[in-house]
């Protein structure tokens, strides 16, 4: 990552890691671990907590391990994989060791021969339907198997056997012996294997049988000496559980577990299950369509990681709900690309503008400066000519003025070239116009009209010398705040307007541009060259985000 580490403002979490060093507690070690499971690509909760464990380790001189939790196979792939680590690298993160949880597999074997041993777990051969039923309420206490006293001889002859294969999915489990009254539902004897024959990305065919999460886990980060285990609220009432399975296993290390909030975002949803289906069911264009709020999109869409990061610093470490509003993405975008992103002119909507008393065959190139604040980022040449193409937004026919734009008999300057006056509107037979004649004063290069005052400054290219582009243009996907919230159906509440296409034109200057390259359209917002359509030969760009939050905002009377 970069030299400078970012550091997160004060919160709990450094509190508490703070409060260990002082204390020498873990030799004054910090050593974090980031375990997704490859079942889908990462989102921006995600990058909270990615930004939260390889940030910390990182100021305090520790390490963190990417781990992929590849307990279930039926839903995993290495795509995800190869996705989550080229997601972490691009955000800027570094990690000491990637592991995965199947590299534990004959050691997490080896525990609950431990724990069966001990007399603490037992093979179950109730169905599914049995177990839910015996396990109670909130409200009511669960009740014992009649498997749970099965000896321990029997239940290891029956672990081996299922390990060996001779048994079918779903015939038996293995639980932990708990307490079937306990009021944390997870502690009333939670399964930790499960019979499954089917084909495993790391393993092959080695394991008929596969270790469950809260079992997975706790001993992952032990077997990785991993001192502070930082994860989403929603495994706080886990945390007696992981505390359970280390207390009772023979292992050095005793992680302390932590809970932070997750990150809820305004008009998206952050559950993978959810985003799998927008995918699956083509709503979207994949896992990087850039309305989505994964890594991928928003990388495609323009976001920069350093954007990202700061966003996730913003939003802060908390215990209580993370809901954050889309504003506040889009404010840290704009922030960074403000002193970053060039300046060139792009016109969305184009309207033919034919100046008739500047000479046909001339082209004058103009220098402008790439940024108005920023003499590092240089110049760049415009090519100015007869013809050029204004967007249709720029003209009226008539109003009042309160308008700043072009209107017939009205005068603009052309942004860093002339002062131009419309005379003359061409339409074609369904009356839609399709051309403006104007006039150029030569003397307003550079200068001021004398004794008149021009309407305003619009932009513009050269009819002649142009990139022709496609350009997207994208609002939220969803049209409520939080759709994980509503009663409907969250496919219901999609916005039919969150993506639109139109054809237009560039400047010149940017046939050499990269992809993922960003630029300031001016007047119009930051874009960014797409990573996956954009070719040199038919330029796409993505809008990244407006000038200014424009969402949900009415116009306006007299606006216009």
């Amino acid at each position: 990552m970069n030299e400078d580490i970012e550091k997160y403002p004060a919160n709990f979490i450094r509190t508490i890691i703070e409060k260990d060093i002082a204390a020498g507690k873990n030799a004054g070690q910090v050593v974090t671990r980031f375990p997704p499971e490859p079942n889908g690509y990462l989102h921006i909760g995600h990058a909270k907590a990615i930004c939260l464990s390889f940030g910390i380790a990182q100021e305090f001189g520790g390490s963190t391990f990417l781990r992929f939790d590849d307990t279930n196979p039926l839903k995993e792939n290495i795509e995800f994989m190869e996705s989550m680590k080229t997601d972490i690298s691009w955000l800027g993160f570094e990690w000491r060791e990637i592991r995965n949880a199947s590299d534990y597999f004959e050691q997490l074997y080896q525990f609950a021969e431990q724990l069966i041993t001990a007399g603490k777990a037992y093979v179950d051969s109730l169905s599914a339907e049995e177990i839910r039923e015996y396990r109670g309420t909130l409200t009511s206490a669960g009740k014992n198997s009649p498997y749970r006293e099965r000896s321990v001889d029997d239940n290891l002859d029956m672990f081996r056997r299922m390990r060996a294969g001779e048994f079918k999915d779903g015939e038996h489990i293995l639980r932990l012996k708990i307490d079937m009254a306990s009021p944390n539902m997870n502690l009333r004897d939670p399964a930790i294997y499960r019979i499954r024959h089917v084909h495993h990305h790391q393993t092959g065919d080695q394991w008929c049988i596969y270790p469950l999460y809260d079992y997975t886990h706790c001993i992952s980060d032990a077997l990785e000496g991993i001192t502070h285990s930082l994860c989403d609220l929603g495994f706080e009432a886990h945390r007696p559980l992981y505390d359970w399975v280390l207390d009772n296993i023979e292992v050095d290390c005793h992680p302390q577990q932590i809970e932070f909030s997750r990150l809820n975002l305004q008009y998206t949803v952050m559950s993978k299950r959810k985003l799998k289906q927008l995918v699956e069911d083509q709503l979207v264009s994949g896992w990087d369509d850039p309305r989505l709020p994964t890594i991928a999109g928003l990388r495609r869409r323009g976001y920069t990681p350093a954007s990202i990061r700061d966003f996730c610093r913003r939003i802060g470490v908390t215990k209580s709900d993370n809901n954050v509003e889309l504003a506040m993405l889009q404010s840290v975008i704009r922030d960074d690309l403000e002193d970053k992103a060039p300046r060139v002119m792009g016109v969305l909507n184009p309207l033919k503008v034919v100046i008739e008393n500047y000479p046909e065959d001339q082209v004058e190139n103009l220098t402008v400066a790439n940024h108005p604040k920023i003499d590092a980022l240089g110049t760049r040449t415009l090519p100015f000519t007869r013809e050029v193409y204004i967007d249709r937004e720029d003209f009226r026919e008539e109003a009042n003025r309160k308008y700043k734009r072009l209107v017939t008999d009205g005068e603009v300057r052309l942004r860093y070239g002339y002062v131009i006056k419309a005379h003359q509107v061409i339409k074609d037979d369904a009356g839609q116009i399709i051309e403006l004649r104007c006039t150029y004063d030569p003397e307003t290069l550079g200068e001021n009209p004398v004794g008149r005052k021009v309407r305003g400054v619009i932009h513009w290219v050269s009819a002649q010398q142009n990139q022709p582009a496609e350009i997207r243009l994208f609002e939220p996907l969803f049209t409520v705040d939080f759709p994980d919230a509503s009663d409907q159906d969250y496919r219901d509440l999609l916005n039919a307007d969150s993506r639109t296409t139109v054809q237009g034109f560039v400047e010149a200057s940017l046939a050499d541009a990269t992809v993922e390259q960003r630029f300031q359209f001016e007047r119009e917002g930051y874009f960014c060259i797409d990573n996956k359509d954009s070719k040199p030969d038919h330029l796409v760009f993505n809008r990244v985000v407006g000038l200014r939050d424009s969402w949900a905002k009415v116009e306006q009377p007299g606006d216009h």
